[in-house]
């Protein structure tokens, strides 16, 4: 009984909310029905797109530090993924600063799109979840978006950060 308590690997709760993030982000319907890329790209996109609306959710509850801690999880997972993909040790730092002026930039550009209004969200995704698609459906992306913003709005901050997201289905 002790061993095992020893041994057990308690989870964080930024590490349970960033896996919540991941397990929302990879839904078929995403990529099936709304011509998300099923590649690399595309699932960072996914990633960043929810990684943004639970930061942007969280944004003014006090809780800077989980979110900090919520970005420090993705990075470290963004470095881990790029290693199993087999970039060597000289790479990463260029790759994962690369990842962070796409993460950073994505999500300046989906706040200020919200901030705006209109159809500024569906353009902010056509621009960078949908670049290669040549019939984007970034109207379907941009409503769900929207949907998950007002959705997220009514979970309470320590339901969120038990890992329990409240998002919209595709």
């Amino acid at each position: 009984m002790i061993l095992r308590r020893l041994f057990e690997r308690k989870t964080e709760p930024e590490q349970a909310v960033y896996e919540a993030i991941v397990a929302a982000a990879r839904q078929t319907r995403f990529y099936a029905d709304w011509s998300v890329p099923d590649t690399v790209d595309g699932r960072f996109d996914m990633i960043v797109l929810h990684m943004f609306l639970v930061l942007n959710r969280l944004r003014n509850e006090d809780c800077e530090t989980f979110r900090q801690s919520l970005t420090d999880v993705f990075f470290r997972d963004m470095d881990r993924s790029l290693r199993e993909m087999g970039a060597g040790d000289l790479s990463i730092a260029k790759k994962v600063r690369k990842m962070a002026e796409a993460f950073y930039g994505r999500v300046a550009a989906y706040e200020k799109a919200l901030a705006t209004g209109g159809n500024a969200l569906e353009q902010a995704l056509a621009r960078n979840v949908y670049a290669d698609v040549p019939e984007p459906k970034a109207s379907e992306l941009s409503a769900w978006t929207q949907a998950a913003v007002r959705d997220l709005a009514a979970v309470p901050v320590d339901t969120i950060i038990a890992g329990q997201l409240g998002l919209p289905e595709p």
